[in-house]
């Protein structure tokens, strides 16, 4: 694989799920997908011994042509606000989350291997209060071959 032909597509999709889905199911031909402000539903209630209603599963758009990468959250109010998609058609590239460099709800960093080369891609998303980039700016993390950041920067 080339990577200088990777179609990618960044959106921003406030927090629609319909858009998601939309985008999804007809950017087939695009290899990676960047989602800024996803949404966050529940998908299903849970059978709990605590609560006879049962505890809410939330979760984000899956499709069965895309793998999904986001970090996880515990917490209502941290949910992530990135997301990033990518086409099945590049599993063989080995694509996978990682978080021991950067750990943060409006930044997702994603590697993956391609002729034995680690490659990263990242995609961002910084409020009205710039949280991310103050974030990135005072870690001064230094990321080799990457390849990409995108996002919504809101500046």
């Amino acid at each position: 694989m080339i990577l200088k032909d990777l179609k990618l597509f960044p959106q921003k999709v406030q927090k629609n799920k319909f858009i998601i889905n939309l985008i999804l199911e007809i950017n087939y031909d695009f290899d990676i997908i960047f989602i800024q402000e996803p949404s966050w539903t529940t998908i299903r209630s849970i059978p709990s011994l605590e609560n006879c209603e049962g505890i809410s599963l939330v979760g984000i758009s899956n499709h069965p042509n895309w793998l999904t990468f986001a970090r996880e959250s515990n917490l209502a109010n941290d949910s992530p606000r990135v997301i990033i998609y990518v086409n099945i058609r590049l599993s063989s590239l080995r694509f996978s989350l990682y978080k021991d460099i950067i750990n943060h709800r409006d930044i997702l960093l994603v590697y993956f291997s391609n002729n034995n080369v680690v490659s990263w891609i990242m995609n961002v998303y910084s409020d009205s209060a710039h949280f991310a980039l103050k974030y990135l700016k005072s870690s001064e993390t230094n990321i080799p071959n990457l390849l990409i950041m995108t996002g919504d920067f809101n500046i």
